[in-house]
């Protein structure tokens, strides 16, 4: 009998954890449509995509929009595999122009083309964040938004490393730090949660030297956002901070406006 107890106490609480995350789900897309102003029947550019978060049920952005272009650093990376620049397909039949291009350097793109710019997970791979974020506000037109999703420390490997201060971004800004940096190795294979990487099976010999070829492979965390810094790096390049919000499991969300 006390096995079926427990048995059904499992399910019961299987069925609550389900139907929170489900709430909260809800909860999520109908806060994001008081958004869609910013994207729907719009033009966009997206930095290191296509990303699978923008064409859910919570940020349906590439549904909405009429076209996105893009950029990723090279043709080839550890995410996208082999890509080429031209014509690439984003979205089911949705079709835009990728760029092989740094993301902080779009010299390609004329100032104010999009209504507004995408990046997700990306930022934290980027050695001079406030230098990128400048050129990013450039591309997109007056009154259009940068989309910025990037992980919450507290739910990935980065868990145990201190958030990144707003003046060490400053000091990255001021002094023209390069993609080839490799400033935070140190703290990295010090503090990083191995366990909690997709490449924890390779050992930390492999994962040692992963990072020290970063320029080839983009995959270190540089830094570690918190939402308040965020605010702070938009705000000092002249943006409006619309909103800002956690969304689980991982990901801290912050609209920008130009």
């Amino acid at each position: 009998m006390l096995k079926y107890i427990r048995k059904s106490e499992m399910y019961l609480n299987s069925f609550r954890t389900s139907l929170a995350e489900s709430l909260q789900k809800d909860k999520n897309k109908k806060w994001f449509k008081q958004y869609y102003q910013f994207f729907e029947g719009k033009k966009g550019f997206e930095v290191g995509g296509p990303s699978p978060l923008f064409s859910g049920d919570i940020f349906p952005i590439y549904q909405l929009s009429e076209t996105i272009d893009g950029c990723n650093f090279s043709d080839t990376t550890v995410w996208e595999g082999e890509i080429k620049s031209g014509t690439y397909q984003y979205y089911k039949n949705k079709k835009g122009v990728q760029y092989i291009s740094e993301g902080s350097d779009l010299h390609k793109i004329q100032d104010e083309q999009y209504d507004f710019l995408l990046s997700c997970h990306n930022l934290e791979h980027i050695a001079n964040p406030l230098k990128t974020i400048t050129e990013w506000k450039r591309v997109v037109k007056k009154g259009g938004v940068i989309f910025l999703v990037l992980p919450d420390k507290r739910f990935t490997f980065d868990k145990k490393r201190p958030y990144t201060t707003f003046e060490h971004l400053l000091s990255d800004f001021a002094n023209d730090t390069a993609e080839d940096d490799l400033t935070h190795i140190p703290e990295v294979l010090q503090l990083h949660n191995l366990k909690l990487d997709f490449g924890s099976e390779e050992g930390f010999e492999k994962f040692k030297a992963r990072c020290e070829q970063n320029f080839q492979n983009r995959c270190l965390h540089h830094h570690v956002f918190s939402l308040d810094v965020l605010r702070q790096m938009l705000e000092y390049l002249g943006m409006e901070v619309v909103a800002q919000k956690f969304v689980p499991s991982i990901h801290q969300v912050v609209i920008g406006r130009k």
